[in-house]
């Protein structure tokens, strides 16, 4: 009879707890045979119950056939799994399968055929892994000889299995030292194994070269399975793919499992590329993976390529492969993707002729397909085939229910799937949860919605995205009136003390209207930050104001906690507020306001202040503001605040400061853009040098901007009144041709040829004017009065007041004024006392050039006696005569002869300064 030693450690025994096993460490383990017989073996472990181990579902099978002992490469939890559950956590906890308990007992039974010598060094060694690895080593470095390679490979194993890493790694470097790797297969793959763990890639890969090139092993399949199994337990598609691309120029031939694992990695990380290559590799291999063919069709379906997918599903055809049940759930997965149905429902069938029992996810597929299609009536079919089938309806099949009546907004079917789904205990998920707030918000159902949002609450959803799909299903339902009755409870406990959701919430009330449920948020908040709370108050005042809601942003202003020192932000959005409102008194106290309290403003704030005087009228105010800006020489005016003030001095004339202003701009260095052009050029017109501003317009001109009418008009004044008649001609015809004339454009170029005396051009643009659909304006006509009229062509002059007439144009002061002056220079007084009495008819008084031309018109006539008459009237009128006034009245005197007269006017005019 065989006699068995047994050297173990054996963990504590629990007599109290059922069916409690004995735990053999997995360090401690040796077990010693004297003789070892079949017999023996049978009788020995008779009494051990079978352990039945699972297999892969990628088919590691083929793994198991290593190169000594028949067990799998890959040896964790995750690989074997032991039908009896106690006895499996036991082999979790201590990190070890029962292949290599089997393992560690046949090659200690070969061992113990040596010496005994060997025998009890190894049973030391053993002691010393759990003690001292200094003494460990020395040990072993004075038996190195006599250690065997089992011996090492066995303790190497312990280690590995036990995850001490670092020692595996230092005892690898020992057993290399020792020439214990030669032809060490086994060894190199726990090496590898620990490698794989670390990621530490280029340790295996030279690991793998040294095997080859200096201890003569031989590489297979199960030495790459180790490095591709350790990517595929952490989804490490890049690696995974190097192993798998070395395995192949190495010239190895993968197996089922390597298949399994890569295409598994590719599905998961969606490289398509990869998975389409590794595909074609076992095909070409001619190796039948089930789950190759799964990944690829599920991966062609997601993408939504589905005659890709098609393909997938012929080679299944062509290979003969006999579908198990993975491949048939794929396919349905696939048909419902597609929206065929009837196909799904096809393969359905097809899968429980071939033998296989109904599956719940089958049918949760195919409601979900019906679903998606919102075509109920089958969803319910197939929900009451599934439970025909025998099949209890899952937590899924309850969601996809929920899904599916809330895409065809039937709310009472949702809601009584909704309500069976809880009665059985399953948990909704937050797909359901926003179908159902969304039907509810819908329906009116507001004390549904709040149980559904007390069931977000329960199922541990975040306040917050709670409160963003409340508030986003009532907008989209258009109830969103009904949201601060639906927000109750903790849910509204979160939103006073959030600031986030406290935002989020009053933000999407001032956005509907809602100010005053605001503002009630705002006054019941429990969180504490000023400067986040200014923040916030400032938003929604500008949101207001940006929806047009102007005395919404007044109420939520007044309704701000008072602070020691104004907010400049507010203050100036709300000045801009008043000013859209033209409420200007207003605007101006918060303006004075902030000066008192000695806020220094940037250049936003001088900005609105600037624009909300020029929009009251008040230029002067404004100028004053743009003064006190100009001390702060940290504030740059930016393109907008420099066009403001360009037109600002320019509606007050200052000449002076539109010069200073323009070198400045171009100084500042601003990128111009075609409105500051027009800008610069308008305003700019009357204090540039006519060679600068010609610079300018042809500068714009280059960039290959377009110049407006306005700018058109100013150009053909300035060049009209400079007298450059050739570039008024040059600018008129580009005007004409960008479709920029208007009737200013041809009054001016009428002027213009009035001024040059060029009689006939000037008759031409105003019949052209005509012509192009231009009514003859008062202006036009009143140059060409003056012009035919200082030209001594009083026919023609007779024949523009004929056109006036005959065109219903009425005159102005310039039109009389032109005939008194015209008249008078011709001496006929008659003419030009009719004028006068029609002056006074149409209702018009003479104003200071009436006067002017009218004393100019009597000394020429001799009638000083009246040119001094007319000095009184003007006094009496309130017109205050001028220096002209009184040089033509001096003229008058001297031509006729009255020098004593017209020296004491003289002598008076210089005492006054004229």
């Amino acid at each position: 009879m065989a006699s068995i030693k047994c050297y173990a450690h054996i963990d504590t025994f629990d007599s109290k707890k059922p069916n409690s096993v004995l735990h053999f460490s997995d360090r401690c383990l040796i077990l010693a045979f004297n003789t070892v017989s079949n017999t023996v073996c049978s009788n020995s472990f008779g009494k051990l119950k079978q352990a039945r181990v699972s297999r892969l579902d990628t088919e590691l099978s083929d793994v198991l056939q290593s190169n000594n002992v028949g067990r799998p490469v890959d040896v964790s939890e995750e690989n074997v799994v032991v039908q009896n559950p106690r006895l499996h956590k036991k082999f979790k906890k201590a990190k070890r399968s029962i292949w290599k308990r089997l393992d560690g007992m046949r090659n200690v039974a070969n061992d113990l055929n040596g010496n005994s010598k060997q025998q009890e060094v190894r049973v030391e060694t053993d002691d010393l892994l759990l003690g001292n690895d200094d003494e460990f080593y020395e040990k072993l470095s004075a038996n190195g000889s006599e250690s065997s390679l089992g011996d090492c490979n066995s303790v190497l194993e312990k280690l590995e299995s036990g995850g001490r890493d670092d020692e595996v790694l230092k005892f690898f470097e020992w057993m290399r030292v020792n020439g214990k790797l030669k032809r060490n297969v086994s060894g190199y793959k726990l090496a590898l194994r620990v490698l794989g763990r670390r990621q530490d890639w280029e340790g295996a890969e030279r690991l793998i070269r040294e095997m080859e090139t200096e201890s003569s092993c031989e590489l297979s399949f199960q030495i790459f399975n180790t490095l591709i199994y350790a990517c595929h337990k952490r989804g490490l598609v890049g690696p995974g793919t190097k192993w798998f691309r070395m395995m192949l120029d190495a010239g190895i031939q993968p197996n089922v499992a390597t298949f399994g694992m890569v295409m598994s990695l590719y599905q998961k990380g969606g490289n398509l590329d990869e998975a389409e290559f590794a595909f074609s590799q076992m095909r070409r291999f001619r190796i039948v993976c089930h789950s190759a063919y799964s990944a690829m069709i599920t991966l062609y379906t997601r993408l939504g390529l589905y005659e890709k997918s098609e393909k997938i599903v012929e080679f299944l055809k062509n290979d003969k492969v006999i579908l198990n049940q993975e491949n048939w759930l794929v396919l349905v997965n696939s048909y419902s993707q597609q929206g065929k149905l009837d196909e799904a429902e096809n393969v359905l069938a097809s899968m429980h002729a071939a033998g296989f029992s109904p599956h719940i996810v089958a049918y949760n597929t195919l409601i979900t397909g019906y679903g998606k299609i919102s075509n109920m009536k089958d969803a319910e079919r197939v929900f009451q085939n599934l439970v025909s089938a025998g099949l209890k309806p899952d937590e899924s099949t309850y969601r996809t229910m929920i899904e599916g009546w809330g895409r065809v907004h039937n709310f009472k079917e949702a809601e009584w799937y909704y309500n069976k789904m809880n009665k059985l205990d399953f948990k909704p998920n937050s797909s359901n949860l926003y179908t159902m707030i969304n039907l509810q918000a819908k329906h009116g159902d507001e004390a549904g919605a709040m149980r559904i949002i007390e069931d977000m609450i329960t199922i541990g959803c975040q306040f917050s995205a709670i409160l963003s799909i409340v508030l986003q299903a009532y907008e989209k339902a258009e109830w969103f009136d009904k949201v601060p009755y639906v927000i109750k409870g903790l849910l509204y406990d979160h939103v006073l003390n959030n600031q986030t959701s406290c935002s989020i919430l009053v933000m999407a009330y001032v956005k509907h209207g809602l100010v005053d449920d605001a503002i009630e948020v705002l006054g019941l908040k429990k969180w504490k930050d000023k400067v986040f709370e200014d923040s916030l108050y400032h938003l929604l005042i500008c949101t207001c104001k940006e929806l047009g809601h102007l005395s919404n942003s007044i109420k939520i202003y007044a309704s701000m906690p008072k602070r020691d020192k104004a907010n400049l932000h507010i203050t100036c959005t709300m000045i801009d507020v008043y000013s859209c409102l033209n409420q200007f008194k207003e605007a101006e106290t918060l303006y004075i306001n902030l000066k008192s309290n000695s806020v220094a403003l940037d250049l936003i704030a001088f900005s609105i202040v600037v624009r909300m005087y020029v929009k009251s009228g008040s230029l002067n105010d404004a100028c004053s503001v743009l003064d006190v800006m100009e001390k702060q020489k940290d504030i740059v005016p930016d393109i907008y605040l420099f066009r403001d003030m360009l037109r600002i001095y320019q509606r007050l004339g200052m000449v002076s400061k539109l010069a200073d202003l323009y070198y400045k701009i171009l100084k500042a260095g601003f990128s111009w853009d075609q409105e500051m052009y027009n800008c610069v050029i308008n305003c700019c017109a009357r204090a540039l040098p006519i060679d600068e501003l010609s610079r300018l317009f042809n500068d714009m001109i280059q960039h290959g901007y377009s110049p407006n009418t306005t700018t058109f008009n100013v150009i053909l004044d300035v060049y009209a009144k400079s007298g450059l008649f050739k570039k008024v001609r040059q600018v008129f015809w580009m005007a004409k041709k960008q479709g920029m004339v208007d009737v200013i454009s041809y009054n001016t170029v009428v002027a213009a040829y009035g001024k040059g005396k060029d009689l006939r051009n000037m008759a031409s643009v105003a019949r052209r004017m005509k012509f192009n659909g231009f009514s003859v304006s008062l202006e036009a006509y009143n140059c060409m009065l003056d012009a035919y009229g200082k030209a001594g062509e009083m026919e023609k002059f007779k024949n523009v007041l004929l056109r006036m007439k005959e065109s219903s144009c009425g005159s102005d002061h310039y039109t009389f004024n032109i005939m008194i002056n015209i008249y008078g220079e011709k001496g006929w007084i008659e003419e030009v006392g009719d004028v006068l009495t029609e002056l006074k008819e149409s209702g018009l008084k003479p104003d200071l050039c009436s006067y002017n031309s009218l004393i100019k018109a009597y000394g020429i006539a001799g009638m000083v006696e009246d040119a001094v008459n007319l000095v009184k009237e003007m006094r009496k009128n309130g017109i205050e005569p001028d220096r002209i006034t009184y040089t033509n009245l001096i003229a008058a005197f001297q031509k006729n002869d009255m020098v004593l007269e017209a020296l004491k006017w003289s002598l008076w005019m210089k005492q006054m300064g004229m």
